[in-house]
């Protein structure tokens, strides 16, 4: 029987068991339970955050910050071209305009050309840390200052790294590294933005909770069940931090020397471990053969049927997607 190795695996272990069990007993499974202010608070105090808003996944996530910031018809975002098509989507859900700004030798925003797409329209930056790499953040809060701009950090592959623009993003989804199978937080330091946030994931409802709603909301609630799981995988973020950091020095001792492959500049926290390998399709076959799964890079955003634009020669996000050289490598 061949060994399957997935690209992510959750690891559900007895304390994810005993909350939710406890919430079960204590019949909290909905959006109402306790579970989920204690993740808040666990969660937004280890990424150095005084409030954390929890959500239904990490799109709903950037979809609340944007729009607590103010973020709607008309106005025009600043998003990297080589991303998970969430970011983007995020934006154009509210009426809004993505703007694509090419990628960096790191895979992250390229700061050196934000500033020639900025424009009248331009209200905020949304810079994510692809792949555990965090984007140069002191430029980037620098250029936002410059143009009064709202920064959005998506850092869903990067959890574990602070928060230093006005809000930042982080994705549950069962491949993370942390989970609670489906889900999302939001974490700010500025207490009006938290409650916004609060407000507009359950409805919008007025206080007192009548059945007046003052302006759009959504149901964007985490459930109490998810906020069990979330709360012990938050407790146990350092056990698998140091895990992750193992791999990755595995994976960087036995590539070590090997034909054909280019490991890209290092990470900040591991989240897949990714790397260039010439004849692509041959290892992906080999690695399959041996019951290990790979994933392909992200494709760009300028590629995507809505967001299609005539890409520049010399894209990093198009080379890195279309060169047939890259792919992520299995994580645990």
């Amino acid at each position: 029987m061949t060994l399957k190795i997935s690209v992510a695996q959750p690891d559900i272990g007895k304390l994810e068991k005993k909350y939710v069990l406890d919430a079960l007993d204590s019949n909290e499974i909905s959006s109402q339970g306790g579970y989920i202010k204690k993740f808040e608070d666990l969660f937004s105090k280890k990424h150095k955050a005084q409030f954390g808003v929890a959500c239904s996944s990490g799109t709903t996530a950037l979809t609340l910050a944007l729009k607590a910031l103010g973020i709607g018809e008309g106005d025009e975002v600043i998003v990297p071209d080589f991303t998970m098509i969430a970011t983007a989507w995020s934006v154009s859900y509210l009426g809004a305009k993505p703007v694509f700004v090419d990628c960096d030798d790191r895979f992250c925003i390229d700061v050196s050309k934000i500033e020639e797409k900025i424009t009248p329209k331009t209200k905020a930056i949304i810079p994510v840390h692809i792949y555990g790499r965090v984007c140069n953040m002191d430029r980037i809060l620098e250029i936002a200052r410059d143009y009064n701009l709202k920064v959005i950090e998506d850092s869903c592959e990067a959890i574990s790294t602070p928060v230093r623009g006005d809000i930042a993003c982080f994705s549950l989804y069962a491949n993370k590294i942390i989970t609670s199978g489906e889900g999302g937080i939001c974490v700010t330091n500025n207490d009006n933005l938290a409650w916004q946030m609060k407000h507009l994931r359950g409805m919008a409802f007025s206080e007192g909770h009548t059945f007046y709603h003052p302006k759009m909301g959504y149901n964007f609630r985490m459930t109490n069940l998810q906020g069990a799981v979330a709360l012990a995988q938050t407790e146990r973020l350092e056990e698998f931090l140091k895990k992750r950091k193992q791999i990755e020095n595995w994976y960087d001792k036995y590539l070590k020397g090997i034909g054909g492959v280019i490991k890209p500049f290092k990470r900040d926290v591991l989240w897949m471990y990714d790397v260039i390998v010439y004849d692509r399709e041959s290892l992906i076959e080999f690695l399959k053969d041996n019951g290990i799964e790979t994933r392909l890079f992200f494709k760009p955003m300028t590629i995507q049927p809505m967001y299609r634009e005539k890409l520049s020669i010399g894209s990093k996000a198009l080379q890195l997607s279309n060169n047939g050289y890259i792919f992520q490598l299995i994580q645990v």
